[in-house]
């Protein structure tokens, strides 16, 4: 945290206290010599000469330029030295250095003063290492296909290889080349999500079918995994936008059968709880650290830091972001080695 310099005066602020010092000692001295001309005049009858204004001048000129410093000194450390620590410290902002704080106690307001600039600094700096891992994140996400791509392409110029081997390099350019279109689409459709501030094409839907569409969406890959899916739903409308919501269910789904080991179980539950509606998913999958539970809702964030997990972690900003929407909230509880639930609530 660095600590801002003490600013000397401006020399606009000594000039105006200068000229302010000696228009009004000049004044005094004016009304003084006068009135002392009038009253020996009229009082006395004596015929004095009229004062010589213009002889003190320079002697004015220099004590009205000593006391005009002096004083632009005090209120600059009294009065403006704060202000001046504001304006630098906004500026070191504006240039990118956001570790800069200010501590102005001279009053009440000032101490607000120093609390929401600290805040709004702490803010940005949160922001700035937020943006950088998301380009960290984003950059080996883009790379990871792109460099396995390139080499099995490479690979593949080999003469001397069998149809297996030529097929098996084949199917990782495909599997790879649709990884990365995954992701680009749902950068594009995060950055349309985001974007929303208010829903349209609202409709009134049979929420209990949607979601067990979802299901059947997925089936290959639970089957796969010999998964037993346990079903706990009530049949309910819903008043939403259905193609966002779909997004939230097969999200939530995917990732309880991505997180799930082999012939595991998941529980999908749909409920009314008084005003609003309860749709939950558990698994008993691999669970989440606290550290992963912290982060979960981040662009790019994936608990696994090696990346080898299947996915690029949008999904869950992408679900947390329409549940907001549509003026519900997401809760995720899990247990490390035990599995996860994610409870949506929806008013």
């Amino acid at each position: 945290m660095k600590k801002l310099p003490w600013k000397k005066p401006t020399k606009t602020v000594t000039l105006i206290f200068t000229v302010s010092i000696f228009a009004v000692m000049l004044f005094i001295m004016t009304v003084q010599g006068l009135s002392m001309y009038f009253y020996m005049k009229f009082r006395y009858q004596i015929e004095a000469p009229l004062p010589q204004f213009w002889r003190p001048i320079p002697l004015l000129i220099i004590a009205s330029s000593i006391t005009g410093t002096l004083l632009a000194t005090l209120v600059n450390r009294i009065t403006l030295k704060p202000i001046n620590q504001l304006i630098q410290a906004v500026n070191q902002l504006a240039e990118g250095d956001f570790h800069v704080r200010i501590h102005l106690d001279l009053t009440e307001d000032f101490i607000k003063l120093s609390d929401s600039f600290n805040r709004m600094a702490q803010e940005l700096e949160n922001t700035e290492l937020l943006r950088s891992d998301f380009i960290n994140n984003f950059s080996h996400e883009f790379k990871t296909p792109i460099v396995s791509m390139r080499g099995f392409a490479k690979l593949l110029k080999n003469q001397n290889l069998s149809e297996s081997e030529r097929a098996e390099y084949l199917d990782v350019i495909i599997r790879e080349s649709g990884r990365l279109t995954q992701l680009a689409s749902n950068v594009l459709n995060l950055s349309k999500i985001e974007k929303l501030s208010i829903l349209t094409d609202m409709e009134t839907f049979h929420l209990s079918e949607e979601i067990r569409l979802s299901v059947l969406l997925l089936e290959n890959k639970w089957q796969m995994k010999e998964l037993d899916l346990i079903f706990d739903i009530d049949e309910l409308d819903y008043h939403g936008n259905k193609d966002l919501l779909n997004q939230v269910w097969i999200n939530l789904i995917d990732n309880a059968i991505k997180f799930s080991s082999p012939k595991g179980k998941i529980v999908i539950k749909l409920h009314r709880q008084k005003d609003f509606i309860k749709f939950c998913i558990m698994d008993n999958g691999c669970g989440m650290s606290q550290a992963t539970l912290d982060h979960i809702f981040d662009r790019f964030y994936q608990g696994d830091s090696s990346h080898t997990t299947e996915g690029n972690g949008l999904g869950l900003t992408v679900v947390n972001k329409i549940v907001k929407l549509h003026n519900g909230r997401l809760e995720v509880n899990s247990d490390e080695g035990f599995g996860s639930a994610f409870s949506v609530y929806l008013p």
